[in-house]
């Protein structure tokens, strides 16, 4: 079978469920030796079992997305170890709970942003000269319709994700010319904890499973993929430039 990640290095952020719990599996199968952040133990233990199951292998690194310093303490040891970075997959968010603009704690904006923006500009700053010494980078950040749609009492998520959007579009535009390829990817609504959680009434049988999704974003991270500054957008299955789907 072949695996078009062999002997690559990909970091994969909020991987202990979900989207990343998927994506991280997805880049072991197809092997690249993954380097799997979240902060919940258990889960990256239960993806490292996983990982190997696929006969991947796996580095877990128990991290808290606000921890900016552990960041970049992770990109020396990824410097240290492999000189480079091969992939970035930045998928770890923080939805919140609905709540009017008047009524949203400033602790609970503020976790919001720290994670769904501050981290993935501090990921960029650590991890920018690790994926300029690879000569494929590939950067992939997870993103949301929600950013543009602008649904009452969302104001956090949809705000932070609109901010992403502009980071990922202003890195792009500054790597163009490198062998780093950097691109968005909206999964939509997928079969995941945080949808259940904020969704509560849906019937999660509906929605496409993690590793659905999974697939599809493995494309965006292969040495051979060229386009940079672009969205794929998973209902639709087509990629764009940075607008948005009508």
């Amino acid at each position: 079978m072949s695996k078009p990640l062999a002997d690559r290095v990909a970091l994969v952020t909020g991987a202990s469920r979900g989207i990343g719990y998927a994506a991280a599996l997805t880049l072991a199968r197809a092997g690249a030796h993954v380097i799997a952040v979240a902060r919940t133990v258990g889960g990256l233990e239960e993806l490292d079992d996983a990982i190997r199951g696929v006969g991947g292998s796996a580095t877990l690194t128990p991290l808290d997305m606000r921890d900016y310093p552990g960041m970049y303490r992770l990109a020396a040891a990824l410097n240290e170890r492999y000189g480079r970075l091969d992939v970035l997959l930045g998928n770890a968010a923080l939805a919140g709970a609905p709540s009017p603009l008047d009524h949203i704690e400033p602790k609970a904006w503020d976790d919001t942003m720290a994670v769904n923006v501050t981290a993935n500009w501090h990921l960029i700053r650590a991890m920018d000269p690790l994926l300029k010494r690879s000569d494929a980078g590939r950067v992939v950040f997870v993103t949301s319709g929600i950013a543009t749609l602008a649904y009452a009492y969302w104001a956090p998520y949809s705000v932070s994700k609109a901010a992403l959007d502009v980071l990922a579009r202003t890195y792009a535009a500054e790597t163009s010319s490198t062998a780093v390829r950097v691109n968005l990817f909206s999964p939509g609504a997928t079969r995941t904890r945080m949808r259940a959680m904020v969704m509560p009434g849906e019937d999660p049988m509906t929605l496409p499973a993690p590793e659905q999704v999974a697939e599809k974003m493995l494309d965006l991270c292969l040495p051979s993929f060229s386009e940079t500054g672009k969205i794929y957008d998973f209902r639709s299955g087509k990629l764009q430039d940075f607008a948005r789907p009508a």
